[in-house]
């Protein structure tokens, strides 16, 4: 098993990565791995997450996600983490993404509420549950009843923190009272992530452990200095999280992950392309992210 068998070894600060496709629609495999260089490398990434809903991962097929998986672990080597996002609305099909990325050396798995199926709180867990036991990799939860239609409850949460395996959750219910309240019950060692990045250091400050970004692609590197900061400047920490709130708010103006990939793609990276029925930004969308844009470093690229 991987050396980096937890939380710790994940670091604070990962990104859920996105997927770059060619024309005719398939997986731009050479450009995944540049951008898996980009984020985990030139912006300080810690680590990152593969086939997440970042990665638009309810239109690749298990083939593409698990190849995806492979093409990241070569880039990243031993220095970096590896999340696979391996959770499906289909219980059985998680299981087996779940083994084959174990059996691919995968540093962990995420696992989403199960979307559209809408399980109540007896579901989820023992849908979480029955997923976790069929691995030995870490396990992070995801929470995020924006996209799933069901809130992962804080009580059916510090249950499944007995499950030795289940060590971390990206809690995104957008409610930092929800986010106090898992870092309350959390044992020593459970990891809490942000899963919204506006949310970051408010979410700090109620304990939890770090975030998993979507804007990590473009300013990985300040959210891992405000992260840093939170202990040590906390003013400059807050500093730092007022001057990407706009960053925050422009990449999320349309359906994610669409502005983050003509972010990227105007940083020279050949990812804007999605897949249905997803689709990309209009010429007065893009207009306005590339304003809302302008103060970063990379603005330049957009001239």
């Amino acid at each position: 098993m991987s050396t980096m068998n937890g939380p710790r070894e994940w670091g604070r600060v990962l990104t859920a990565c996105l997927t770059p496709f060619h024309p005719d629609g398939s997986v731009n495999e050479s450009e995944f791995q540049k951008v898996v260089q980009h984020v985990l490398f030139d912006q300080s990434n810690d680590g990152i997450v593969v086939s997440g809903t970042t990665g638009e991962s309810p239109t690749l097929t298990d083939a593409e996600k698990l190849r995806l998986l492979d093409l990241a672990l070569e880039v990243a080597g031993s220095e970096k983490a590896i999340i696979f996002g391996a959770g499906t609305y289909n219980t059985a099909e998680s299981i087996h993404l779940t083994r084959e990325a174990e059996k691919r050396g995968a540093h962990g798995i995420m696992l989403v509420n199960p979307y559209y199926s809408r399980p109540g709180q007896a579901g989820l867990e023992a849908h979480f549950r029955t997923i976790a036991a069929e691995t030995s990799l870490p396990v992070m939860l995801y929470n995020i009843q924006g996209r799933s239609a069901i809130n992962l409850e804080t009580e059916t949460l510090r249950r499944l923190m007995d499950v030795p395996n289940i060590v971390a959750v990206k809690e995104a219910s957008g409610s930092i009272t929800q986010i106090s309240d898992v870092c309350a019950v959390a044992p020593e060692g459970f990891r809490v992530y942000s899963g919204d990045d506006a949310m970051t250091l408010p979410a700090l400050a109620v304990g939890s452990h770090g975030v998993v970004s979507v804007a990590g692609h473009i300013v990985g590197k300040e959210i891992s200095e405000m992260v840093r900061c939170f202990a040590e400047s906390p003013a400059q920490a807050r500093q730092i999280h007022q001057s990407l709130i706009p960053t925050f708010k422009a990449i999320f103006k349309a359906p994610s992950p669409v502005p983050i990939k003509y972010a990227l793609s105007r940083k020279g990276f050949d990812c804007e392309r999605v897949r249905l029925p997803l689709v990309e930004l209009n010429d007065q969308e893009k207009r306005e992210l590339e304003l809302a844009l302008k103060p970063l470093s990379f603005a330049a690229a957009m001239a």
